[in-house]
């Protein structure tokens, strides 16, 4: 029983706001009549940490019958309310509290949360960006390091881990090489994140290492380049197959980038990363 292959959805970036109602309802079914074993869902629940926002986003996590963890995204931290984003950032998330960086512990697995989003960076505003300080990665590590021998590791962050960016040496996510290095030297199968709002499927080469790097879409209409969607993954033995799933059946191939861009807005630069779909909308999303 417990060699059998395990089944994970990983959902990002719902943004309940301006989240895509058809979409959720087909993941619901999904959800409803496939059964996986557990859910993870990598962040930005909100698009603007609104209490009527938080309270759509968790009313519709706890009916689902799934075991899941949630992490913390940079849209789900308070901007107008300063007192509570530094001081009660979590504030909002009450009813599934339970849920958030929650440790999901399956046959043979474990997902254990890795902390990107930080109340403030001195290095740089409006803040959205990644950050993994010293102690978010400490906890991560001492984590793995419990975990009994021979369990498989996923981690689960918001933010993809890619420090800078290549071609212009710009910052993305601060400490970002350093951890990818401390997760490739524990071995870790590979780190769940979103933020991007296109999937990814990549690996990253460390001074310990390959590193897996896999990425969901969007559940919300504030698409990139690719159609709402969420990644399948079936891990079994050593493998793992992720699937880009999406209502419109485009195939998971064609719904991959094949490098991390900066953020989600619409690729407009002749250099940024656009999946071979190339559902990229005329003008940049809504934010509301």
């Amino acid at each position: 029983m417990n060699d059998r292959p395990l089944k994970l959805f990983h959902l990002s970036d719902i943004h309940f706001g301006l989240e895509d109602r058809s979409a959720l309802a087909w993941v619901e079914r999904c959800i409803e009549r496939e059964k996986p074993d557990a859910l993870a869902i990598t962040g930005d629940l909100t698009m603007r940490a609104r209490h009527r926002e938080f309270d759509a986003a968790c009313a519709w996590i706890q009916a689902l019958d799934i075991p899941v963890t949630v992490e913390v995204g940079n849209h789900d931290i308070p901007y107008a309310n300063l007192y509570q984003r530094f001081f009660d950032p979590y504030r909002r998330f009450n009813r599934i509290e339970h849920l958030v960086e929650a440790e999901l512990g399956l046959p043979r697995l474990a997902v254990i949360p890795l902390k990107t989003t930080t109340r403030a960076q001195w290095q740089r505003f409006p803040w959205s960006n990644g950050w993994v300080t010293k102690k978010a990665l400490e906890e991560t590590l001492a984590a793995i390091d419990a975990q009994p021998e021979g369990t498989r590791i996923l981690v689960a962050a918001h933010h993809p881990l890619t420090e800078r960016r290549e071609r212009d040496n710009k910052l993305l996510t601060i400490n970002g090489t350093r951890t990818m290095e401390a997760l490739a030297g524990r071995k870790v199968c590979a780190i769940l994140s979103g933020h991007i709002h296109d999937p990814f499927d990549l690996v990253a080469e460390t001074k310990a290492g390959p590193l897996r790097m896999i990425g969901a879409g969007t559940l919300s209409q504030r698409i990139r380049s690719t159609p709402p969607s969420f990644n399948e993954i079936v891990i079994e033995g050593d493998d793992i197959r992720v699937i880009a799933r999406n209502l419109e059946d485009v195939a998971s191939r064609d719904m991959m980038i094949c490098d991390v861009p900066e953020n989600a807005l619409p690729p407009r630069d002749p250099e940024e990363p656009v999946a071979p779909v190339g559902k990229v909308p005329e003008v940049d999303p809504p934010v509301s």
